[in-house]
């Protein structure tokens, strides 16, 4: 059976990845993105294997390779005295483990090379400046009210993704449920190479641990960039997103944090703040003809560094059932979302704890530490094993 030619709700990681995972597959399928400019907010995004052989797969791997940086390793420190606790190796061993790189690249430069690919492609219809106002999802297929800059369009389709992110419109069809606040609040920003300090311009990922915060620094952008991220426990959420926040206040979060990393807050040239939401896990994510991946689905806190490489697996995953022959749409849908769930669900969870444990306060945080430091590396890696180790179905 024939699956109708889909729209995908939603211009970020997870829409255009699917788009073009879709299209390559021989479905044509119309984009439809609220924003007029198509930047990708947010700062560096980490793409482990099990996302990198994805893009790869796709044919995009030299595009992403070349804005990418492979850190040689993760670096484990305690955030006040700097002390050294664990490593695990990244680069070469990464590769020679699962197959496929691990990156950190710039969302805007990842974003970047998704948009070339679907911008070429013959098959993909991109409509920017459209808004998804409702979703009538009916036995017949599914109509999709719009509106533009010329007014209301109705369009009919026989699926829909939603690719719509934490504040999905399309979810609201299927399983209403509203974003959680989960007591965190990062701090982003990106610094040129020459204002780094000289302490942080090794090829390394870097994990500071401390209690109510802790952060994570890594090049980017070629190596010209560092990207850094603070998250510190809060009370209430930022205004506004992203809103604008002063090096003098985080200064006064971090007033225990060792010296070069005070001197690492002071080079970056802005802050911008977000608070970090996850989501209850819905019932179901599939309607009668509408589908949600990613954040749309299953926004996941930063501590696993997983949301946009669950949405990438989504993509790979909802299309190879699309795209099985004598399938019909009711039986691709259900099998995407058995397959992904539970992997999504345990996903979710090992963040939230990787958030506890980070930000552990003493005498718990000794505790945590002396494991860090009999772990090793070898052991360290194969704790992720169940992450980086998968493949598309």
């Amino acid at each position: 059976m024939k699956i109708a030619d889909p729209i995908v709700v939603g211009g970020g990681i997870g829409g255009l990845t699917v788009a073009l995972s879709l299209a390559r597959r021989g479905f044509n399928v119309t984009v439809m993105e609220q924003r007029t400019s198509l930047t990708e907010p947010g700062a560096g995004i980490q793409l482990s294997p099990n996302a990198s052989r994805v893009l790869v797969d796709l044919g995009l791997g030299r595009a992403v390779s070349r804005r990418a940086v492979e850190p040689d390793h993760l670096a484990v420190h305690k955030l006040g005295s700097g002390r050294r606790l664990a490593e695990m190796p990244l680069g070469r061993a990464m590769r020679s483990r699962y197959g496929a790189p691990y990156w950190v690249v710039l969302r805007a430069d990842l974003h970047t090379v998704l948009l070339d690919a679907v911008r070429s492609a013959p098959n993909i219809r991109l409509r920017i400046g459209k808004k998804v106002l409702q979703i009538d999802d009916g036995p017949e297929g599914t109509e999709v009210t719009i509106a533009g800059d010329r007014g209301q369009e109705v369009m009919r389709t026989g699926l829909v993704v939603g690719a719509d992110g934490l504040w999905s419109t399309i979810r609201a069809s299927i399983a209403p449920s509203a974003p959680r606040f989960r007591g965190y609040v990062a701090w982003r920003a990106t610094i040129p190479h020459g204002n780094v300090p000289a302490e942080f311009q090794a090829n390394e990922t870097r994990l500071w641990l401390g209690q109510d915060a802790h952060v994570v620094h890594y090049p980017v952008a070629a190596g010209k960039e560092l990207n850094v991220v603070i998250v510190v426990a809060a009370k209430e959420p930022a205004g506004g997103w992203p809103a604008s926040g002063e090096a003098a206040q985080l200064l006064h979060k971090l007033r225990g944090a060792a010296a070069p990393l005070r001197k690492l807050v002071e080079a970056a040239p802005e802050w911008r703040l977000w608070p970090l939401h996850d989501l209850d896990a819905l019932p179901r994510w599939c309607g009668r003809n509408t589908v949600l991946i990613g954040d749309a689905a299953h926004p996941v806190l930063p501590f696993l560094a997983q949301g946009g490489a669950l949405a990438i697996e989504d993509a790979a995953t909802l299309t190879a059932e699309l795209a099985r022959k004598d399938t019909t749409l009711p039986v691709a849908l259900a099998a995407f979302e058995k397959a992904r769930k539970p992997r999504a669900t345990r996903v979710q969870k090992a963040a939230r704890a990787n958030g506890r444990i980070y930000h552990l306060p003493w005498p718990l945080a000794l505790a945590r530490d002396a494991a860090l430091r009999r772990m090793g590396p070898e052991r360290f890696a194969a704790r992720y094993e169940w992450l980086y180790g998968w493949q598309p179905g």
